[in-house]
């Protein structure tokens, strides 16, 4: 089942409650928005960053997601809009001087990447 308008067909992939803090996966989400899918899966195969591992998996899942049910070709597809949003916070504690204690937040994300095809015209 193809689609006729490809035009507004817009495919996405979300991962949520991954334990890394938004603000890092940010730095790695800014490097893939706008890109080819080719061009992203580059990017994210050769970052240092310990986020690109988990967006590359939600990358991998959305262009997954645009074949099987779109009948999408990969090659065509740019990542449209990809962000992270906030998940939950997972409060620690850590003792101090003086049996005082400190609060320590571990944040978690929640991934999405949206692609769609690439407009010829």
């Amino acid at each position: 089942m193809a689609n006729k308008n490809t035009d507004t067909v817009e495919v996405r992939a979300t991962a949520k409650y991954v334990r890394v803090a938004p603000r890092k996966v940010r730095s790695v989400i800014a490097l893939i928005r706008n890109k080819s899918v080719a061009q992203a899966a580059e990017i994210l195969q050769f970052s240092t960053r310990a986020a690109a591992d988990d967006v590359a998996k939600v990358l991998a899942s959305a262009v997954a997601n645009a074949e099987y049910n779109n009948n999408l070709r990969a090659d065509d597809l740019v990542v449209k809009t990809a962000y992270v949003d906030e998940g939950p916070t997972l409060k620690r504690i850590r003792p101090r001087a003086k049996g005082s204690a400190s609060r320590i937040n571990k944040r978690m994300s929640h991934i999405t990447v949206v692609v769609a095809p690439r407009k010829e015209a």
